[in-house]
């Protein structure tokens, strides 16, 4: 599996955070992989995947914090759930990951602000991103 890939599973994983307690995640992972699309996934690749989303779970208060800091004019509960869970997975990225290097974790959040976001999300991620790089 691509690390793009790895990326946007991972992100799936993470825009469920906001619909579902916290003590429901692990069901809601299981769920996840459960759907016919990921029965391809090797046990490898779900065990990665789940690892990273639960590592970026764990981070989301300071995460979140971090994003209140810089985004002027703007809260978390006013944000677009798509755009907030790509800067959650870019900042854990940056902030938590060694292998991640922050040019590439904010590159890689524009790209799913492309696939998934709204005509502006990419211009929007992007401007968040800069200011806490």
């Amino acid at each position: 599996m691509t690390r793009r890939k790895l990326r946007e599973n991972v992100f799936l994983i993470l825009f469920q955070y906001d619909f579902f307690p916290l003590e429901e995640m692990d069901e809601q992972i299981k769920l996840y992989f459960g759907s016919e699309e990921k029965e391809t996934l090797s046990e490898e690749e779900k065990l990665e995947i789940t690892v990273r989303a639960k590592g970026a779970i764990l981070q989301i208060p300071d995460i979140d914090k971090k994003i209140e800091e810089q985004a002027e004019g703007w809260t978390i509960a006013r944000m677009g759930k798509v755009e907030l869970t790509i800067i959650r997975l870019a900042l854990f990225e940056m902030f938590y990951d060694e292998e991640v290097p922050n040019p590439v974790a904010i590159n890689e959040a524009i790209e799913l602000a492309k696939k998934f976001g709204g005509e502006e999300a990419p211009s929007f991620v992007n401007g968040i991103l800069a200011k806490l790089a």
